[in-house]
């Protein structure tokens, strides 16, 4: 009686030794082909919780640089409008310069006023530009028209102001600027009304009013603060960026820690649990096969 109890105690001593060598291979094996070291809740419960704050905190990161590269191209393209406008309104003036000489002709002048009307068309066509979601650059807050010629040559801007974008960290930015800002003048005078006295002028052989002078060069300094402000913000949001970036690779850093597996480490661990597993099984099945373990059952 007591042969046959210490027969079955080496016979389950050893089936659950070897099923747990075996479970340990098919684990480390399959570490090995994912090159993942937590493949269940079970395996590291902590770990697993710190793993699924860092996956969410990858989605919002995720989403928080799609903001910013939005943001960038955004502010990147307004500051390119702003720049040729800068050129147009530089042009403009030195039109203005010229429609005063005394020398013109009828013929000249009404050259003068024609170009300085193509000018007012070109910055009126940058100001409702669009940026990569279809939003006007310079628009309020909806998707209007950002500016329109009114009447007398006067320009109308869209209402209100665009919200804001986000970009992470109870962060935002404000990529679009009002075209009122820089295209219009305090007393109701704006680009298009001062380019259209200009012109009415230069048309009836008259000279070119030192207002509506004074009016172009005021929403030229205007353009140009636009930009340089424009510029300070397109600054913060690549500091952002790289501060986004910057989380990430922490964030991933602290993932692979917590789930990848280590390679080397888990092949060596895997060939040692192979090699006990096989000497193991050759030990079991020698021992078993003795004639007295076969007298025994």
């Amino acid at each position: 009686m007591s042969a046959n109890i210490s027969t079955n105690l080496f016979f389950n001593r050893s089936t659950a030794s070897m099923q747990k060598l075996q479970a340990q291979f098919d684990r480390l094996n399959e570490q090995v082909s994912t090159g993942k070291k937590l493949l269940a809740p079970s395996d590291d419960s902590v770990g697993y919780q710190r793993l699924q704050v860092i996956n969410r905190a990858n989605a919002d990161g995720t989403q928080d640089a799609a903001n910013v590269k939005l943001a960038q191209s955004t502010l990147q393209q307004a500051g390119s409008s702003l720049s040729q406008m800068t050129e147009r309104l530089q042009r403009a003036s030195e039109l203005v310069i010229q429609g005063r000489t005394g020398t013109n002709s009828d013929t000249a002048k009404a050259a003068i006023a024609t170009e300085l009307e193509g000018i007012l068309e070109s910055v009126i066509a940058l100001a409702n530009g669009k940026d990569a979601r279809g939003m006007p650059l310079f628009g309020g807050k909806d998707d209007g028209a950002a500016v329109a010629r009114g009447a007398g040559g006067t320009l109308t801007f869209a209402e209100g102001k665009a919200a804001a974008m986000p970009i992470g960290d109870g962060q935002s930015v404000e990529v679009v600027v009002n075209a009122k800002d820089f295209l219009a003048v305090k007393d109701s005078e704006d680009l298009g009304s001062a380019i259209a006295a200009m012109v009415a002028a230069l048309r009836a052989g008259e000279t070119i009013p030192e207002s509506a002078a004074d009016t172009l060069a005021t929403v030229a300094d205007q353009v140009t603060a636009t930009q340089a402000s424009l510029g300070a913000r397109e600054a913060r949001v690549d500091l952002q960026a790289a501060q986004l970036k910057s989380a990430a690779d922490d964030r991933e850093l602290a993932r692979a820690d917590i789930e990848d597996a280590d390679p080397t480490e888990t092949i060596v661990q895997l060939q040692k649990t192979m090699t006990i597993l096989q000497a193991t099984q050759a030990s079991f099945s020698k021992l078993s096969s003795l004639s007295l373990f076969d007298y025994l059952r």
